[in-house]
């Protein structure tokens, strides 16, 4: 179920955090979420398990107990905690119920399942456990899944510190290969020993004044007078019972004891029984109408009359009882030595179809569900059982009433609250189904999201795109030195005049999309492209203090990415024109509808005139352009006073190359 892989998620996310969960996921090619009560292919759990171990680096078995110890923690998270508590009073109690639990437990997700047209079951292990004379336990684990026994380990020690303050160790002594069991392949044996903890303070008082102890029990004993133990005999004499006094051990195996008398307390209860039954085979048949008694061969020597009414030929006394059902739970032969050796297990049988009459054909088959009781001085089992039904569809499938069962059968009250429970899940179900409808969109939304405002900021600095999102005022801002380079394309004019428009569209964007990823690799705003002319700044509007190298490198890179764009005039590569110059400015947004970012001053038109009065595959420096580079690794060659339109005559240079730069730097190549 999605339960198992949203813990595993969970315990990953906890623990190492978002990033190796998704690094994790997409290794293991599954979803990000997983819903509660849907089934997942085992598959799924296992290649994160796997994923896990190579992502960590760490052992399959280590990853598998700390799962198992955050899957105990998980589901007390998860609301199950009252419910585990619950399961016994002692540690072995509490393993020997656990498949009571899932059989419990499946009411629920199976009618789920049934109810959303899904298909399978649900698939639990099974738990067997033996108590050993020196304290210690075998438990035995089978399960249809190899290779995940090392789970036990972790949710059962887990339990025992949490539950009942001890600690465990557990150790596998068998490994095989099923035998004992039809339908689970993996059957692993832990010896469990058991280490009890106290808590601080008791284990101070306990070593510092074990005097105390005697005392206490002592007094205890005093309080317990000749008259009060006189009568307690006398109450159980009859009963054949004896007075046990207060073992002189520990206080603790107060515990247990009862009340007698005046607030006295006593050790021990033994149950009375009486001499003959006192009730008659018709009634007992009656009020527990599904019940049966079976021999050794399997043999029906009684049935109660509801069963009677739905299987007929248990009327024939002494048919085989394997000939009309079949064991579901546990998955053991059909045989009274397999039946007791899982005696603590709660047993399912279902009917067979062939065997059933023919108003049954069409139903689905009725499923029991109870205990066994074996009956030594008869050496029969008695099966007491009820019909395991999950919901009144289920009820109303097989044509049964609520009549059909005892009064006094739970089972009643279990079909109206599941009833209750199933439709709460299935709303749980139908809004966990909807919140992950909405992470997805909202995930998309996000992406979304986040392609528009790379393109918002491909268009307009992030600083300044995020203040006119916010709705606020963007101020327009002086920069005191700041480099701007201007460029175009050679005899442009003429290439248009002998192009189709589709030829000049591409020749542009081809060149254009180099010098675009240019901008990236050295880091200046592209502030626009007018036709041929493209435009960049360094130091605006981030202000740096190498903004003139910045842009004498993206110059030599345009130079270089020029040659790889072809005339489609003449078939040869292209020749542009770059213009440079350093200067203050004046930078601001302009306009409301597809708002730009421009820059105003006269830096802006003298570093045009560089561009203008150019020469082609040359860039153009003018004199505060090279004051800033000329002890900054580059070659540089005067070109002397030239006439500017409008300027008059300026002093300029010819910028050739970054002398301690390879290409492949210029470039942004590897």
């Amino acid at each position: 179920y999605g339960f198992i892989n949203t813990c595993l998620k969970s315990l990953v996310v906890e623990k190492y955090g978002e990033e190796t969960w998704e690094k994790l996921r997409l290794q293991a090619g599954v979803q990000d979420s997983f819903l509660t009560f849907e089934v997942y292919k085992d598959e799924i759990t296992m290649q994160l398990i796997d994923k896990a171990c190579k992502v960590l680096g760490v052992p399959a078995d280590i990853v598998l107990r700390e799962f198992g110890k955050y899957f105990f923690e998980f589901c007390k998270r998860s609301g199950y905690d009252h419910m585990l508590r619950t399961l016994g009073g002692n540690l072995y109690e509490f393993i020997e119920n656990l498949d009571a639990l899932h059989s419990y437990l499946s009411l629920s997700y199976q009618a789920s399942l049934s109810s959303n047209c899904w298909a399978g079951e649900m698939n639990a292990p099974s738990f067997r456990v033996e108590k050993n004379e020196d304290g210690s336990m075998h438990l035995h684990y089978y399960s249809d899944r190899r290779g995940l026994c090392h789970i036990v380990p972790g949710i059962i020690g887990a339990a025992a510190l949490d539950f009942f303050n001890i600690e465990i160790s557990m150790k596998i002594v068998n490994q095989t290969e099923e035998e004992e069991r039809t339908g689970k392949k993996e059957h692993i044996v832990f010896l469990v020993t058991q280490t009890p903890l106290f808590p601080c303070k008791e284990r101070n008082e306990f070593s510092s004044s074990s005097q105390c102890v005697v005392d206490s029990e002592n007094q205890t004993e005093n309080q317990l007078n000749k008259e009060d133990l006189e009568k307690a005999k006398n109450t159980n004499g009859d009963r054949g019972n004896s007075v046990c006094p207060v073992k002189k051990s520990h206080w603790k195996t107060l515990r247990g004891i009862i009340t007698l008398g005046k607030g006295k307390l006593l050790r021990g209860f033994d149950p009375v029984y009486p001499k003959s039954l006192w009730i008659d085979t018709k009634t007992f048949c009656n009020g527990l109408p599904f019940h049966m008694v079976f021999d050794k061969e399997l043999k029906v020597k009684q049935a109660g009359v509801s069963i009677q009414k739905i299987v007929p030929g248990l009327q024939t006394m002494g048919i085989c009882l394997d000939q009309y059902f079949r064991i579901v739970h546990p998955e053991v032969p059909f045989t009274i030595s397999s039946i007791q050796k899982f005696i603590n297990s709660q047993f399912v049988f279902q009917t067979r179809r062939e065997m059933m009459p023919e108003s049954w054909k069409e139903r689905p088959m009725l499923e029991l569900r109870g205990q066994m009781l074996w009956m030594e001085p008869l050496q029969c089992m008695l099966y007491l059982c009820s019909p395991l039904l999950r919901s009144l569809h289920e009820l109303e499938q097989r044509q049964m009433h609520l009549a059909d069962i005892a009064p006094h059968d739970a089972t009643r009250d279990l079909i109206l609250l599941n009833q209750q429970r199933l439709a709460e899940m299935e709303l749980s179900s139908q809004l966990e189904r909807k919140k992950e409808e909405l992470r997805v969109l909202s995930k998309h939304l996000e992406e979304e999201k986040k392609k528009t405002e790379a393109l918002l900021y491909a268009m307009l600095p992030q600083h300044v795109a995020n203040q006119l999102k916010e709705g606020k005022r963007v101020e327009a801002g002086e920069f005191k030195e700041c480099t701007i380079l201007f460029s175009d394309v050679v005899t442009f004019t003429n290439i248009c005049a002998q192009c189709e428009p589709i030829q000049i569209v591409l020749m542009l964007n081809s060149m254009y999309l180099r010098f675009d990823r240019l901008t990236t690799v050295h880091d200046v705003y592209k502030v626009e492209t007018i036709g041929d002319a493209y435009m960049v700044v360094g130091g605006v509007p981030v202000p740096v203090p190498t903004h003139a190298e910045r842009v004498a490198n993206f110059a030599l890179g345009m130079i270089m990415a020029a040659r790889g764009v072809q005339n489609p005039v003449s078939g040869n590569p292209i020749q542009i024109r770059v213009g440079i110059h350093t200067g203050p400015v004046l930078a601001g947004v302009v306009g409301e509808k597809m708002p730009r970012y421009c820059l105003f001053g006269d830096t802006v038109n003298i570093a045009s005139r560089m561009e203008s009065h150019g020469v082609p595959s040359k860039i153009h420096l003018s004199s505060s352009a090279y004051q800033c580079l000329k002890y900054k690794n580059f070659e540089i060659t005067e070109r002397g006073e030239i006439e500017v339109k409008g300027k008059g005559k300026m002093h300029t240079y010819f910028l050739i190359r970054n002398k301690s730069a390879t290409e492949n730097e210029i470039m942004g190549r590897p």
